[in-house]
């Protein structure tokens, strides 16, 4: 069962960074196991989601989200370590579902790709 004001993690991911993120962190998970596999240590991979409101104004709904990615690889003779922090506005839409476009912007346009008469009715 799926709630639609649930935030959907794969999509999340995806909106990290426009993408690069999610690229980031496929290579340090390859890389980590890679060293644990040749060097018989132990590593680690760690994601860092630190958020906070962005301006003054609650009515904006968006925030913004420093994704941190630091992982430890075991080397031959001990071990590396990296660390990447970067930073994605998001919307805060119903429910608290985070994505990257507002989600109640309400219908601009018909099916038929002509201005919805409503808003401009709205004035």
């Amino acid at each position: 069962m799926s709630d639609d004001r649930m935030t959907v993690i794969p999509d999340f991911f995806g909106e990290l960074d426009a993408g690069v993120f999610q690229n980031k962190f496929a290579a340090a998970l390859n890389n980590v196991a890679l060293g644990v596999l040749n060097n018989a240590g132990k590593g680690k991979v760690t994601i860092t989601l630190n958020i906070e409101r962005l301006n003054n104004s609650i009515e904006e709904k968006r925030v913004g989200i420093k994704h941190t990615l630091s992982f430890t690889t075991p080397t031959p003779r001990g071990k590396s370590s990296e660390e990447d922090t970067t930073e994605t506005p998001m919307y805060v839409n119903k429910g608290g579902k985070l994505t990257i476009l507002q989600e109640d912007q309400g219908q601009l346009f018909t099916l038929a790709g002509k201005p919805d008469g409503k808003l401009s009715a709205a004035k």
